[in-house]
C-alpha cells in the first residue's frame, strides 16, 4: 500500500500460493489465513531491477511463448512480463532494445488466417493439467460436429500455424490423437494424476509427420520442378539426404521424407511447375 500498489487480500493469497510452488517458501495451513515463510536456510527472492536487455527479451519471450506455457505460470510471470514492458516503453523509441522490437518478426510461411476463438477457461484447464499430469475430462465438437464427452490423458501441446492442437491419449486407449483446442466446449482438470508414458515423446510424434496428416511411413520421394519455382527446395532442403540435379530449365530432386497428406497438398501446390512425381519405399 505504501508504494502506492492496491492489492486485494484474496489476491495476494493466491501469489503467496503460486510463489510457494516455484520458491522455498512453506505454507502453514493449521489455521486460517494461512501463514507463509520462507524454509530453513532458504536462499530468499532477489527481484534485482531489470536492464534494457532483460527487459527485452522477457518482451520477446511473453509474445512467443504466451501459448506454449501453462496458464498458471504465464500468470506467475505477468509481474515481470509487466516491468519488462514498462521499462521499455519508458526507454522511448530512440533506445536501440525499444527499436528493436519493430525491427523483427516471425512471418507465416502461407496465408496468414487469423487464430480461431479459443475458451480462456478451456486454455488454462488444458495447461494446467498437461503442466501437472493429470487427467483432463472434455467435452470436444469435432469437425462434422458431433459433440463427445471423454476423459484423455494430455501429452502434449502444438502450435500450427494459427491453431493450437492437445496430443492426448483417450482413457482406455494407447495411441495418441490430436485435438484443436478451439472445438472444446469445456475442459476439466482432474484430481487424478497419470505417470507420463515413457514410449511417447512429441518431436518423434511431430518427425512422424502426425501432424500433417501422416502415420510416420517413410518414402523415397522424387520429382522435377521448374527452376524459378524450385530454387528454394534446393536452398532450403526437404532432408538431410536430398539429392538436387540440375538440367537447362529445371531441378530433379530427391529426398526421404515421411508421407502425409501435408507433403500431396505441398506439391499440388506448386501446380504444372513440378512433373514426374514418384513415391518409393524409403530406405
Amino acid at each position: 500500500m505504501e508504494a502506492g500498489y492496491e492489492r486485494e487480500m484474496r489476491t495476494i493469497q493466491r501469489q503467496m500460493e503460486t510463489l510457494s510452488e516455484f520458491y522455498d517458501i512453506e505454507r502453514d495451513d493449521s489455521s486460517k489465513p494461512y501463514r507463509y515463510r520462507w524454509k530453513e536456510n532458504a536462499k530468499g527472492l532477489s527481484l534485482p531491477g531489470l536492464s534494457a536487455q532483460e527487459s527485452l527479451l522477457l518482451t520477446l519471450a511473453e509474445q512467443q511463448l504466451r501459448n506454449l506455457l501453462p496458464a498458471k505460470l504465464m500468470n506467475s510471470m505477468q509481474g515481470f512480463f509487466r516491468q519488462a514492458r514498462g521499462q521499455l516503453e519508458e526507454a522511448g523509441k530512440a533506445q536501440p532494445e525499444r527499436e528493436w522490437l519493430d525491427k523483427v518478426r516471425v512471418v507465416s510461411t502461407s496465408q496468414p488466417l487469423l487464430p480461431p476463438k479459443i475458451d480462456p477457461d478451456v486454455f488454462g484447464q488444458i495447461g494446467n493439467s498437461l503442466y501437472a499430469n493429470q487427467w483432463l475430462d472434455v467435452v470436444y465438437k469435432n469437425a462434422a460436429g458431433k459433440k463427445t464427452s471423454s476423459r484423455v490423458m494430455p501429452l502434449g501441446l502444438a502450435q500450427q500455424g494459427p491453431r493450437m492442437y492437445l496430443v492426448c491419449r483417450f482413457e482406455g486407449y494407447d495411441n495418441e490423437r490430436s485435438l484443436a483446442l478451439h472445438r472444446m466446449i469445456s475442459a476439466s482438470a482432474s484430481t487424478l494424476t497419470f505417470t507420463r508414458p515413457k514410449d511417447f515423446n512429441l518431436k518423434q510424434f511431430d518427425d512422424n509427420g502426425r501432424f500433417g496428416y501422416g502415420d510416420g511411413t517413410k518414402i523415397r520421394l522424387s520429382f522435377r520442378i521448374e527452376k524459378g519455382a524450385g530454387l528454394h527446395v534446393v536452398e532450403c532442403p526437404l532432408s538431410l539426404d536430398q539429392q538436387v540435379v540440375e538440367l537447362d530449365d529445371a531441378y530433379e530432386i530427391t529426398a526421404t521424407v515421411v508421407d502425409s497428406a501435408m507433403l500431396d497438398w505441398w506439391l499440388r501446390g506448386f501446380g504444372d511447375a513440378v512433373t514426374t512425381v514418384n513415391k518409393g519405399r524409403g530406405q
